[in-house]
Formats: structure tokens, sequence, C-alpha cells
């Protein structure tokens, strides 16, 4: 089944959104089950997630990679063109995530 351009850019930015949501929560678990501060480690964890987030929601770097090159070498414009809008769209989710945790943990109050 061929997935339109809008789901996967809906997807891209909402699967980011849970990885590092998800990731960032487990952790903190984690960090609470071996004593140490869990609120601390959710920021740290965020900002380390970032780009793992990115890379789960544009499904790996080879498929990106591979319609760049069709993109670029074989004039397939559209194809560069709409990466790198899911490139964004995964951006954005991940930005969201790290600014909800932000939230959370009211980090932004110490600084």
């Amino acid at each position: 089944m061929k997935e339109t351009f809008m789901s996967l850019f809906i997807l891209s930015y909402f699967i980011a959104l849970g990885v590092l949501l998800g990731g960032t929560m487990v952790g903190a678990f984690g960090a609470f089950l071996t004593g140490k501060p869990p609120l601390s480690h959710m920021m740290t964890l965020a900002n380390n997630l970032k780009i793992w987030a990115l890379v789960a929601a544009i499904g790996g770097t080879f498929d990106t990679f591979f319609s760049l090159e069709r993109g670029v070498f074989q004039g397939a414009t559209k194809d560069v063109f709409k990466q790198m809008l899911y490139i964004l769209a995964a951006m954005g989710g991940a930005q969201t995530g790290a600014m909800i945790i932000k939230w959370l943990t009211q980090e932004h109050i110490g600084s």
C-alpha cells in the first residue's frame, strides 16, 4: 500500500515525538531505579535522544540518502524536496518533545 505524502509527513512528526517522550520517560524511570534524580536526567536524555528520534522517524538513513542521491543525480527534485520536508517534520517532532520535557521538569526556571 502506497502511503501519501501528507500521511508520511504527519507520521514523521509523531514518531519523533513519541521516540523522544517515550525514551525520556523510560530513561527517567531507569534513573529512579538506580537512585539518581529522574527529573535532572530527563532533560539530559531529551537532548541526547533528539538525533535518534530524527533517525527513527525518517526510517533510517539509507532510504533518505538514496532518495536524495536520486534527486541530485537524476534530476528528481521533487524527491529531494519531499525528503527535506520529512526531515523537517521529524526535527519538529523531536523539538516539540524536548520542549514538553523542559516544561515538565521546569528546567528553564533554575537557569
